[in-house]
């Protein structure tokens, strides 16, 4: 397996961190509920595919953590 470097580390913990972002800002005005729904289930999966990565050194999951709830 390839080795992941810190780099990319800090790559997946940005894109953890809009999703984490995008979850504790609430709906957008305009976005129907059902899109919003939609947008909700999608980006608190991807927080939990990526708390289950092994590569994490010192980030802060507990942002991640409590959005994907």
């Amino acid at each position: 397996m390839e080795e992941i470097t810190q780099e990319q580390i800090a790559q997946h913990y940005s894109a953890a961190m809009d999703s984490v972002n995008l979850i504790n800002a609430g709906k957008p005005e305009g976005m129907t509920a059902e899109d919003w729904a939609d947008t909700l289930v999608r980006n608190k999966e991807h927080l939990k595919i990526m708390l289950a990565k092994d590569f994490w050194t010192t980030e802060d999951l507990e942002p991640l953590r409590t959005a994907s709830i």
